[in-house]
């Protein structure tokens, strides 16, 4: 969890800010660990950490089929991913803003558009953004109803584009996830890396 003030950005003119939510807006990441080692527990499995963070960006319905793929679950996804964002919902009040993000967030609002392009379902964007008091701040919202193929495919950032009306080149993606910024990539544009400090560590995993 980041709790640094500062966080460098890439040189240019950069006519959008879009964000990651989840490790990157809002520091929620353990908050979703338990609500998934929960929710899968209650269906007789497990969910390791370290692959957790390793799929993290991943859309949840695709989390479910990889645990299917990895230890031979029979999970259905669509009930699983009902049940683990029910479980998340329950404590969202308690979430807390990553404020290097939030700074920037706070310092561009008004003057460039800002978008959230996220994995999770929109309801579960529009309840964090709500409980961190900046959902006013954000003109588009991509959630996972949003597009048919999530990070790491490029799907997710260029529909916020299209939805900002800015060309991808002019925009730059914040992300802590090596899934979403593989689809920054993609997407043909520039994005800086969220550090975040894994759960018992004790320095930022780059």
């Amino acid at each position: 969890m980041l709790t640094g003030d500062s966080l460098a950005l890439p040189s240019g003119n950069f006519k959008a800010y879009l964000f990651d939510l989840d490790g990157t807006i809002a520091d929620s990441m353990p908050a979703h660990f338990i609500a998934w080692t929960d929710t899968i527990r209650a269906h007789g499995g497990t969910f390791p950490e370290n692959l957790f963070y390793e799929w993290a960006g991943v859309p949840p319905v695709g989390v479910v089929k990889l645990l299917n793929e990895r230890f031979g679950y029979t999970m259905d996804p669509e009930a699983i991913v009902a049940d683990k964002e029910a479980q998340y919902l329950l404590g969202v009040a308690n979430i807390k803003p990553i404020a290097s993000v939030l700074a920037h967030i706070t310092a561009q609002y008004g003057k460039i558009p800002l978008a959230v392009v996220s994995g999770s379902p929109r309801e579960n964007i529009v309840k964090t953004l709500t409980a961190l008091g900046i959902l006013d701040r954000f003109d588009v919202l991509v959630g996972a109803e949003d597009y048919s193929k999530g990070k790491p495919d490029p799907e997710p950032f260029l529909k916020a584009a299209e939805l900002l009306k800015i060309a991808p080149e002019d925009c730059l993606v914040f992300e802590d996830a090596d899934a979403g910024i593989a689809a920054a990539k993609a997407a043909g544009m520039q994005w800086v890396r969220v550090p975040v400090v894994l759960p018992g560590a004790g320095s930022p995993a780059l």
